[in-house]
């Protein structure tokens, strides 16, 4: 057998503390698979005399994180700390330096996922990075492997388990939101500032990190259009109900022609309906699922826990597992594919589907009215249902599938109407004409 691996961790919170365990739990196992053992050369944590329940020997753990990437006894980096800085230094450097990574720092990954592969590129080195996107699910490898040889087209996924826990609880019990995150916090499924849930930009960065393996393409967080949970209302989701549907905040990135006929990638995270026969449906919890298009394999679902220390370090120690038998056996994984460098189709291209609520005045010539209005923007109607009367008077409206900025348009000038005393939700719809 070889010589050991020797490997150095930067950070041990819930995440690193269940990689330490793994490791030392599949010790055997490991070296068996790789051909060699697993060392760790140090730890890089904020508090090294903080009591930590781990097999591992204390004078492993330091505050200097650049000084440990830098050592000449390190062969591979995991950063499990998240964020931007400090993290994008440490793995520029040990990528750099011929030190191969494994990073679950999605947020980094999508605000600056160049720099890295670029410095991976530089030093030769291995950038992997499953445990970003949906946790334990093996999602990113088959899309940069597995699919590699294929066309994707489209691939929409639930990728945020708070927010789906929260949906999902909306739909079983009839709670609103606010009612709805309460229990999620209590559970502990949101954070005590669940900012990045709640408000989509977990899953927005999820989605750019999805998008660049999928269209071949550098999509960064700033591209993809977000929209959070925060407005969907316990009568958004009845509504959805008395339609066959329920909500679910979607990540959704797709490759097709623009409005000038030229080939590019829409990005986008927002809720919206879709309808209990599709497969995204019945995702309850907090658990993720990705459902790929591709023009040779048809329709994939990858579906599991997409969040939580074990989880996320199973995808973390596949990834180093990888990367090891790479440095073994002296050769590299496959380098970032961007060869397309498609450009990103603004959100008022994308071809979208609405569904509206609105109250309005009960009197002759209503619908007429409304009708035009849609007219006027080249919109068409799918189906329409008028109910109440007097202060109750009320129209739903779900729209066939137009540009987005034509449909937004739309509810601008509906907005203005003197018959419309107010617009009770705008959500988009998935499936469907």
């Amino acid at each position: 057998m070889d010589k050991p691996v020797r490997l150095a961790l930067l950070g041990c919170g819930t995440v690193g503390s269940e990689v330490v365990r793994l490791l030392h739990e599949q010790s055997t196992d490991l070296a068996a698979r790789i051909g060699a053992p697993i060392e760790i050369a140090g730890i890089a944590v904020r508090r090294p005399n903080r009591t930590r329940d781990l097999p591992i020997d204390p004078g492993l753990f330091t505050t200097d994180a650049l000084g440990l990437v830098k050592r000449d006894d390190v062969d591979v980096v995991v950063e499990v700390v998240g964020g931007i800085e400090p993290a994008r230094t440490w793995l520029v450097e040990a990528l750099r330096g011929g030190k191969s990574a494994v990073t679950a720092n999605k947020a980094l990954l999508a605000e600056d996922g160049g720099s890295l592969h670029d410095a991976a590129a530089e030093g030769g080195a291995d950038l992997y990075y499953e445990a970003s996107v949906a946790g334990a699910i093996p999602l990113l490898r088959p899309l940069r492997e597995s699919l590699h040889g294929d066309s994707i087209t489209r691939v929409t996924g639930i990728v945020n388990g708070t927010t789906n826990f929260i949906l999902s609880a909306m739909d079983a019990t009839g709670a609103g939101f606010t009612e709805a995150l309460e229990e999620a916090t209590a559970l502990g499924y949101a954070e005590a500032d669940p900012t990045a849930d709640i408000e989509g930009f977990d899953a927005a960065a999820k989605a750019a990190i999805l998008a660049s393996l999928a269209f071949h393409t550098r999509v960064g967080a700033a591209d993809v259009h977000r929209e959070g949970i925060t407005e969907v209302s316990a009568a958004d989701m009845a509504s959805a109900k008395a339609m066959g549907c329920t909500i679910k905040l979607l990540c959704i990135a797709e490759r097709g022609p623009g409005a000038d006929g030229t080939e590019s990638v829409s990005v986008r995270v927002h809720p919206a309906m879709i309808p209990r026969t599709h497969p995204l449906a019945s995702v309850g919890d907090a658990f993720n699922a990705v459902f790929v298009e591709a023009v040779a394999a048809g329709q994939l679902m990858f579906y599991g826990r997409g969040a939580g220390g074990a989880p996320t370090a199973s995808a973390v120690l596949g990834d180093i597992v990888a990367v090891a038998r790479n440095r073994l056996a002296g050769v590299r994984a496959a380098s970032e594919s961007v060869y397309a460098d498609l450009p990103i189709r603004p959100m008022g291209q994308a071809i979208t589907r609405y569904h509206i609520s609105l109250d309005v005045a009960d009197r002759a010539g209503v619908l007429a009215t409304v009708a035009g209005v849609f007219a006027r923007h080249d919109v068409s109607i799918a189906t329409v249902r008028q109910s109440g009367r007097d202060t109750d008077a009320s129209l739903v409206i779900v729209t066939h599938r137009a540009p987005d900025a034509a449909l937004a348009a739309t509810v601008e000038e509906l907005r203005g109407l003197d018959i419309v005393r107010s617009i009770a939700s705008v959500l988009r719809v998935e499936g469907g004409q």
